[in-house]
């Protein structure tokens, strides 16, 4: 896929479904057999006919997915349980017609009066198909009871579309305990809002995009500040060396990092940048790091300051980007550095670290930074700068309105990295796993959006690619090593392993 994914509201969707069903043509049942084929598509190519599947539905369109998956599943002689919830006389008219296709056999559906007895084991599990999309109502009464006992359960859960109980946005008021706990998600066209964000943790593994079909034109013009990056996107702008390319030709990097005891940040800043392919990397650096810098980082050049432990004076700064931060700690002689740095910069910088822990005790320095500068703070970073928010969503709205302001690009780090630009628009990360919650992680990340920007590429697209490059190198690091034991060094040993996985297309 060569754009990035549109996150959707429910009301978009919807109107999306409605033009595919109207301008296709395509009857609404079979939109929905289209959908459920995906599912059951996908299901089978993971799971072979040892498992037992155990399918619950609610009355409506999710649970006529449900219903339908089912069919499909016994026709291949799966061993396929379901199970209908008995939630009044509300059926939505296809899942009536799945209802009827799935017919009255021994395999068909069974009503829920009392929980089934389903066994605690790898070769079960649970297809949720219960609640959809549109739910805005806290769980309750049976609904709230069944989902409770899966969770309970403590098996592996498929969930259509959406787990059942979570809204497609805002769950700051939603209530936990009524919200299935998923494995994998399967959700149509396009991610839901809440899929990426911290809140919704415990109840978000893995979700999958199955393309059902919906009309591309139409989607292409719906408008959405929200995207999903995905590898097909980004690979496009990678950029192919050329034979007669030098290495004047990939840009040159200051990296302004370090300090007394605080080395090892400029040298994995310096390890990042150097292995996302900038031409010359020099680092600026207190005098107390030349001889460790001189060691271990044998590539860059060495620009010496004229503080002993800690950054000071003033500096020519003559180069294609400048990455400043990791590790330059906060003396009053490094802000009187970083503030005189700010007035004679006209390029796009990268802050990081410690100048971003500068900039909130002064917040006017925020009208200093040059435009279309890339801020790579971590959420505490971030609120130091801009105070607390009640939830995931005031989050991303006074994200949004901060980058507008300021004419920033906002890195806000952590799981599905979110990227905020100028224009509005937030763009949330695919790659990256909790094994680089680590010391040294974010000033690898630092290096590389540094060394992408000095080559050449434009402050938006070496956020994204920097972000994405630094998760995929995680992930290497991850089936490498595993989460726990994971470094940031590690996650250094693999920058190569992913340019070369992005460019072998």
């Amino acid at each position: 896929m060569d754009y990035p994914l549109k996150i959707l509201s429910v009301s978009q969707i919807r109107k999306a479904d409605n033009y595919t069903i109207v301008n296709e043509p395509i009857k609404s049942i079979d939109l929905m057999e289209r959908a459920a084929d995906r599912c059951f598509k996908w299901i089978t190519d993971r799971y072979d006919k040892s498992v037992i599947f155990y399918v619950f539905c609610g009355t409506g369109n999710n649970g006529g997915d449900g219903l339908a998956i089912s069919r499909m599943l016994n026709s291949l002689d799966y061993k396929c349980k379901c199970y209908e919830l008995e939630l009044g006389n509300s059926f939505s008219e296809d899942y009536i017609i799945n209802k009827k296709r799935l017919g009255f056999s021994s395999k068909s559906i069974k009503k829920i009066k009392d929980f089934p007895e389903i066994p605690k084991s790898s070769k079960t599990i649970i297809i949720d198909s219960i609640l959809g999309t549109g739910v805005n109502r806290k769980s309750t009464g049976l609904i709230k009871d069944v989902i409770s006992k899966i969770n309970e359960i403590g098996v592996g859960v498929i969930s259509i579309d959406i787990p059942s109980g979570l809204f497609s946005e805002d769950n700051f008021l939603n209530d936990n305990e009524g919200i299935i706990n998923s494995n994998h998600i399967l959700c149509f066209e396009s991610p839901k809002l809440s899929f990426v964000l911290p809140e919704n943790n415990q109840r978000i593994n893995k979700f999958h995009v199955l393309d059902i079909g919906l009309n591309k034109d139409f989607i292409k013009a719906l408008i959405s500040p929200y995207y999903y990056i995905t590898k097909g996107y980004l690979e496009k702008k990678l950029k192919q060396r050329k034979k007669f390319d030098h290495k004047g030709s990939f840009g040159h990097l200051l990296l302004v990092s370090g300090s007394k005891g605080m080395m090892g940040a400029a040298i994995l800043a310096s390890q990042g940048a150097l292995k996302s392919g900038v031409g010359l990397l020099s680092v600026l650096s207190p005098k107390c790091g030349e001889h460790i810098l001189q060691t271990s980082v044998s590539e860059a050049t060495l620009e010496e300051n004229d503080g002993e432990n800690y950054l000071k004076g003033s500096y020519d700064l003559n180069y294609d980007c400048i990455g400043i931060g990791p590790g330059i700690g906060k003396n009053s002689k490094t802000k009187e550095f970083f503030i005189s740095l700010l007035k004679k910069v006209k390029k796009p910088l990268v802050i990081d670290a410690d100048a971003l822990n500068i900039i909130s005790g002064e917040k006017k320095l925020l009208d200093e930074i040059p435009n279309n500068s890339i801020l790579t703070p971590h959420p505490k970073e971030f609120e130091r700068i801009v105070g607390k928010w009640k939830s995931d969503i005031e989050k991303l709205q006074i994200l949004r309105d901060f980058s507008k302001k300021y004419k920033l690009i906002c890195v806000l780090k952590g799981a599905n990295t979110s990227i905020a630009l100028p224009d509005g628009r937030i763009f949330f990360n695919s790659t990256g796993n909790p094994g680089m919650a680590t010391a040294g992680s974010g000033d690898i990340l630092t290096g590389i959006i540094g060394s992408l920007l000095a080559q050449g590429y434009s402050p938006e697209t070496s956020s994204k690619l920097g972000v994405f490059i630094h998760g995929m190198s995680g992930d290497f690091a991850r089936d490498y090593l595993g989460e726990i034991s994971m470094t940031a060094s590690d996650i250094q040993d693999f920058i190569s392993k992913a340019f070369k996985q992005m460019l072998d297309r």
